[in-house]
């Protein structure tokens, strides 16, 4: 996955035909030169931007595409300049992360569906993961169901998701498109911004298909990168992903499964019975997205130097970089709540994860060493964060998470540890992290004066309340509301 912010570009198409498809494809110029947001160069015959009448890319085309692909083209661009709707073109961000994924990965693994014995070993090792973690967390399960996902299944699931994390990023970009001329002129000029954001739908669409499609040959489940991307209730893992992951680990493929299995299936149980947690890790990163500032200086530069038939002017501006971070206290705060909850939701399935897992798979110690270095050298989070909205995510947090995780079990038990979901002011903070044991001590206090105003408030109808764990003298003045 490209490291670059908004990198935009277009991979080329795969020939049905192999080999002979590549050499035809060479002897007409396609794939030479630079990818670009329209396509082109990956069209058999296309010379592309970069390639020869990069001058005229329009002549170039219309020199040496046959009439079938001319067609194509045609349909593609004319998809692109007649998008009308909103800040990301989503048809085209689907399919670019299709064609992605039929590609195959760097490692020359393609995609396949998923056989019956595949599903069938996702479905029992999620139901033996969930009963495991039955002594492991007093969450039930989340999971209403497991399913096995092809990586062309998993786009199609998450796409939904990805809108909803992409679209404030992308609709500041585009208001700001619209923005950068001066007032008067942008009624004379209003083909012009309106084709202009069409193609920076185009161009959204473009570079979040790829960054999917490259994830989706990444991740082994739905929930790799801390947020529920899947739909609610339903586990799903990816066996041809899984089969990749632990190829050169030494570890049998039954216990590769089922660790992922109890990783997939503790997310759920965090999503379904913390029902606030999706709305905050959602409402965090559309906070950060908010605070992201567009360089309408450089923008304002690109628009008076734009030409329609050198759109690669546009790319280039993204590419170096037209997003920063506005250097204000609520976008610091907005930061440190989205690295802080992503950090709290990892770290929490991680610990219960190990405690489950320790007992019972000879390689737990292994296989969460493993997925802890996949996180820490930029993993699949990491990077598609960095290439969507330029965050880059501390994995040092994560492993601060799991200690304090941790330090809470010791100090509360399971249930006093997973009381803390009950709302987000309890969940520690990002200075918390760095100092655990005062956390634990500080909150302990603090739990005791809250149970006695819960105590109160509910004038003591329903005895004690769940999360008072040590403090176990009575309530005198309300022994009417005792059970």
């Amino acid at each position: 996955m490209s490291d670059t912010p908004f990198g935009f570009g277009l991979p080329p198409e795969e020939p049905d035909d192999g080999d002979e498809g590549k050499k035809k494809d060479q002897q007409s110029g396609g794939g030479q030169g630079p990818a670009n947001p329209f396509g082109f160069g990956g069209l058999p015959g296309a010379g592309g931007f970069g390639g020869p009448g990069a001058d005229n890319p329009f002549a170039a085309m219309f020199g040496s595409l046959n009439p079938s692909d001319l067609g194509a083209a045609f349909q593609q661009l004319g998809q692109m300049l007649s998008y009308e709707g909103g800040p990301v073109n989503w048809d085209m961000a689907k399919q670019i992360a299709r064609q992605t994924v039929s590609q195959g990965t760097a490692d020359g693994t393609k995609d396949t569906s998923v056989g019956r014995a595949e599903r069938t070993a996702v479905e029992e090792a999620v139901r033996l993961a969930d009963l495991w973690l039955d002594d492991a967390t007093s969450l039930p399960s989340g999971a209403g169901s497991a399913v096995a996902w092809s990586r062309a299944e998993w786009v199609e699931a998450t796409l939904p998701a990805w809108k909803e994390l992409v679209d404030p990023v992308a609709e500041r970009v585009g208001t700001a498109m619209g923005d950068v001329l001066p007032e008067e002129m942008q009624a004379m000029a209003g083909p012009l911004i309106g084709m202009m954001r069409s193609m920076g739908g185009a161009m959204f669409g473009t570079q979040i298909g790829q960054a999917v499609g490259v994830l989706a040959g990444e991740v082994v489940g739905s929930t790799d990168i801390g947020l529920p991307l899947g739909p609610a209730g339903k586990a799903a893992l990816l066996p041809v992903n899984i089969e990749t992951f632990g190829k050169d680990l030494g570890v049998p493929k039954e216990e590769v499964r089922l660790y992922l299995a109890l990783r997939e299936a503790a997310h759920q149980r965090l999503f379904a019975h913390v029902p606030w947690l999706r709305s905050h890790l959602f409402g965090a990163v559309d906070g950060y997205a908010r605070g992201i500032k567009v360089d309408t200086a450089k923008l304002e530069d690109v628009v008076g130097q734009f030409d329609p038939q050198n759109p690669e002017q546009l790319q280039d501006a993204l590419q170096q970089g037209m997003f920063q971070p506005e250097d204000t206290p609520e976008q610091k705060a907005a930061l440190a709540r989205l690295e802080t909850a992503l950090a709290l939701v990892e770290g929490w399935v991680d610990a219960v994860v190990h405690a489950a897992a320790k007992p019972r798979l000879s390689s737990a110690d292994a296989l969460r060493e493993t997925l802890r270095r996949r996180r820490a050298s930029g993993g699949p989070a990491e990077q598609t964060f960095a290439t969507l909205i330029g965050l880059e995510l501390r994995p040092r947090r994560l492993r601060d998470a799991s200690r304090l995780w941790a330090s809470l079990t010791d100090a509360r038990g399971v249930d006093g540890r997973d009381a803390l979901w009950a709302h987000p002011d309890m969940l520690p903070t990002a200075t918390d992290l760095d100092d655990p044991d005062g956390f634990v001590h500080r909150e302990q206090i603090d739990f005791s004066e809250l149970d006695k105003m819960l105590g109160e408030a509910a004038g003591g109808s329903t005895g004690k309340p769940d999360l008072k764990k040590d403090d176990e003298s009575k309530d005198d003045d309300k022994g009417d509301g005792a059970e």
